[in-house]
């Protein structure tokens, strides 16, 4: 008897540890939706009618998510208007609406579906976490009624919210997000009143979740990774590229590793509109990625992640960002510096005429400073150093503080800080430093082709964002971007 104790003790402490190293890693997935769109109109259809578009989604997202589940992820996470499409008005988007409840009822749809009003899609969804046994993170609508006793209500008496679910690998509802930051052409949602920190746990991990826009301020996002410390955070994202800085694969995985923690962004595909850009990123670079604005095809993409990326060997001590470009003097003068225009904002330039250098161009209370070797000066190809430092007031307000190195369109001076996607000059070497106001800085390396540079570079305890190894792909941009929320 004693003996079948010990073996048994033996057994579950043996399967306690299998779980305990199990727990360090986990499989995550994200799928970019190549969305089936609602016909453009503003008369609301049907219930009937836009649950068939609805069901139309999911069918393809069902699949995504079998065949993520096959090949072990723990987690998925769909896009931004993945379900219902971005082409409704809000009278017209509210027969895609349903009411979401708080994940503190205890609910799973899957298997009470009548337990609250008629919610079809969170039966579906709940039921494709619940039959694959993975989590499940979607974007749906969310409508609550108001009355006139509340001085915001809208007229139509309902608050409509862009709102993110998840539901766990039993099919239960977790977490409920409603998005504060809502872009310009939100016209059809409502923000909430106050900003929203979501958060839940998992056997692999703390998580946070937020949408989109929202990833450009302060609340929720900073507040998710440095006060309540998650270690996840789920990115369900509509995303137009702008280049040079606001690509999505290069912003997102830029954002992981300033914020040091992993990101799992899952863009909706419509290159009508330059959406495209997934990726699972981790704080020392990308895991896997998906840019293509050839084709309208989805894309899932799986990879492995730690679930305490903090405490990981690859997590980096805390940078202080203005180190050392406060440290050295100018390396030239702003002599030949110039002006140009990116995304809206007024940019102080200086050409980069040598093959070789060092540079330092500065705006109000920003100097960037950059070393660097090309591996061939090239005359038909220019390259500037810029600085920006003020508020941004285009699709929102909010404060920046910019150093990059920047290819240009054309060699003409004016095109400098336009979009471009190709370039041939390859560096041997880079480093670029700023004199940053704020600690929120993002380290973004974008190659021609609007290719991500996994393991090539790395940032310095001293705020250096530098070549690790020689660029193996011609350069479009080294940029910090930095965010100084605190004059938000």
């Amino acid at each position: 008897m004693l003996a079948s104790q010990l073996l048994l003790h033996a057994a579950v402490l043996g399967l306690t540890i299998l779980q305990a190293l199990a727990s360090n890693t986990f499989i995550a997935a994200v799928y970019e939706h190549a969305v089936i769109q609602p016909d453009a109109t503003n008369k609301p259809v049907s219930p009937e009618e836009a649950l068939a578009l609805m069901n139309k989604n999911m069918d393809i997202l069902e699949e995504a998510i079998k065949e993520a589940a096959q090949q072990g992820a723990h987690i998925i996470v769909t896009p931004e208007d993945g379900i219902y499409g971005f082409r409704l008005t809000r009278e017209a988007i509210y027969p895609y609406l349903e009411d979401i409840p708080d994940p503190a009822v205890n609910w799973i749809p899957c298997t009470d579906p009548t337990r609250f009003a008629p919610a079809p899609v969170q039966e579906r969804l709940s039921c494709m976490a619940r039959r694959n046994s993975i989590y499940v993170a979607a974007n749906i609508g969310d409508k609550k009624p108001c009355n006139s006793s509340d001085p915001s209500c809208p007229s139509d008496g309902r608050y409509q919210y862009n709102t993110n679910v998840v539901f766990d690998s039993e099919g239960k509802l977790v977490a409920r997000y409603h998005k504060y930051n809502l872009f310009m052409l939100e016209t059809q949602f409502n923000s909430p009143k106050e900003p929203e920190a979501v958060m839940f746990e998992t056997p692999f991990g703390k998580f946070g979740i937020f949408t989109c826009f929202d990833i450009l301020f302060h609340d929720p996002a900073v507040v998710l990774v440095n006060k309540l410390q998650v270690d996840t955070v789920l990115f369900p994202t509509a995303w137009m590229n702008v280049l040079p800085f606001l690509t999505a694969v290069e912003f997102h995985s830029a954002w992981a590793m300033g914020m040091g923690v992993n990101l799992l962004a899952a863009n909706a595909h419509y290159t009508n509109a330059s959406m495209t850009g997934s990726g699972i990123y981790a704080p020392d670079g990308a895991r896997a990625y998906y840019y293509n604005m050839k084709t309208e095809d989805g894309h899932l993409l799986i990879a492995e992640l730690d679930s305490k990326p903090r405490l990981s060997a690859a997590s980096s001590p805390h940078v202080k960002w203005s180190s050392h470009a406060s440290s050295v003097g100018r390396f030239s003068l702003d002599d030949h510096s110039f002006g140009g225009i990116i995304f809206h904002d007024e940019f102080t330039f200086t050409e980069i005429t040598k093959p070789e250098g060092n540079l330092t161009v500065c705006q109000n209370n920003l100097c960037c400073h950059l070393s660097y070797k090309m591996a061939e000066k090239r005359e038909d190809e220019v390259y500037v150093l810029g600085a920006f430092d003020g508020r941004h007031v285009v699709e929102g307000q909010y404060y920046l503080q910019v150093c990059t190195l920047l290819k240009c369109k054309s060699t003409d001076q004016n095109t400098c800080g336009q979009p471009v996607e190709t370039a041939q000059t390859k560096f041997e070497m880079f480093s670029l430093s700023g004199t940053f106001g704020t600690n929120y800085v993002f380290p973004e390396v974008l190659y021609s082709g609007v290719q991500l540079a996994p393991g090539e570079f790395e940032v310095l305890n001293d705020g250096r964002l530098i070549s690790k190894t020689r660029p193996t792909q011609p350069v479009l941009t080294v940029t910090l971007f930095g965010r100084w929320y605190e004059k938000d």
